[in-house]
């Protein structure tokens, strides 16, 4: 018989706010239906998760529920042949830490169609730095790519928004390593020696940067860019892309709202992509983490991963909720 589990648990008795809680003992039999039993080695605490720890409703959809968008471990109990116990694992996406049990827990049950066997060049603890936030900030230097904007198509940078969080430091070091020049606008230029460790050949300062006037088109600064805040930072960003260059959107941590005109879009022909990590096919995951694995060395993880104990997961939350924390939050869920 399968063991308990530690874990965070958010809980609701339907007459007030969601309340979260740390369970020393969680039966098997609440653990929730899929056909891997995976022993969580490491977490992360994205913004997601910062959300549902402190009683977000938008996040934590069908409570009872086991928070963590992220969860990289090894299987411990499987019937399916591809997927063996022992196998080293990551899980992304699929509504895990949303709708159905997470990763901040000692173990967590999942399908062979929602995982990924980790590379032999990547450890469980790459792979939780990476997560979500590096499928995210893969999937936007993919687009930029896809739609024609190269190191070798403009002699202008890339820009990158939000630069000091997860998403941003990786994409920072993902486009270093893909050979592109780029700019990371932050509202922490006290982090300007480790954006530029990470690959910025410049760093701007957000406030700065927003005291463009506001108007539908700028002078074109960049080839493209990577925007994780939406609203003024957004629109700010479209209105100096240069000519044919792309925006690849995958955030709202300002705003949802985009304040702008079609300018951008029908005299300079830009374009704007939209990133979504949830929901993608396992081929795409499974090239991303083939190339992660290609590219570890030049991805500064060790750098980036801020590590903390599962049982603090929730006393950083607020802090990644207020942007005050750099890079990625990695949760040691096994000593």
């Amino acid at each position: 018989m399968a063991k308990s589990v530690s874990g965070w648990w958010i809980d609701s008795d339907g007459s007030g706010p969601l309340t979260s809680r740390f369970r020393d003992s969680i039966p098997a039999s609440e653990m929730g239906e899929g056909s891997l039993r995976i022993a969580v080695h490491y977490s992360a605490v994205n913004y997601k998760d910062a959300l549902a720890l402190t009683g977000s409703p938008g996040v934590v959809r069908k409570p009872p529920l086991i928070p963590g968008i992220d969860s990289a471990g090894v299987v411990e109990e499987s019937s399916h042949s591809a997927l063996p116990e022992g196998t080293p694992v990551v899980i992304t996406g699929y509504g895990y830490g949303e709708n159905r049990h997470g990763g901040l827990a000692t173990a967590v049950m999942g399908e062979p169609e929602h995982v990924i066997a980790l590379p032999p060049e990547l450890s469980l603890h790459h792979a939780a730095t990476l997560g979500t936030a590096g499928i995210t900030a893969g999937l936007a230097v993919a687009a930029l790519q896809r739609h024609g904007v190269t190191p070798e198509s403009s002699a202008l940078p890339i820009a990158v928004s939000g630069a000091a969080g997860g998403v941003g430091s990786l994409a920072l070091a993902l486009l270093s390593a893909a050979g592109y020049s780029s700019v990371a606008i932050t509202g922490r230029v006290e982090e300007s020696s480790y954006l530029t460790n990470l690959g910025a050949t410049e760093v701007l300062s957000r406030d700065e940067f927003l005291t463009h006037p506001q108007r539908p088109l700028l002078g074109e600064r960049f080839a493209g860019a990577i925007d994780q805040a939406g609203g003024d930072m957004l629109a700010t960003l479209l209105s100096c892309v240069e000519t044919d260059g792309v925006v690849a959107a995958c955030g709202l941590a300002a705003s949802a709202d985009l304040p702008t005109t079609v300018l951008p879009f029908i005299l300079r022909g830009v374009s704007l992509l939209g990133i979504n990590s949830v929901f993608q096919t396992q081929a795409v995951r499974q090239d991303l983490w083939n190339h992660f694995a290609a590219t570890v060395d030049s991805l500064h993880c060790d750098e980036i991963a801020e590590d903390i104990p599962l049982d603090k997961a929730l006393e950083i939350a607020p802090r990644v909720l207020s942007g005050r924390t750099r890079g990625r939050v990695v949760v040691r869920v096994r000593d």
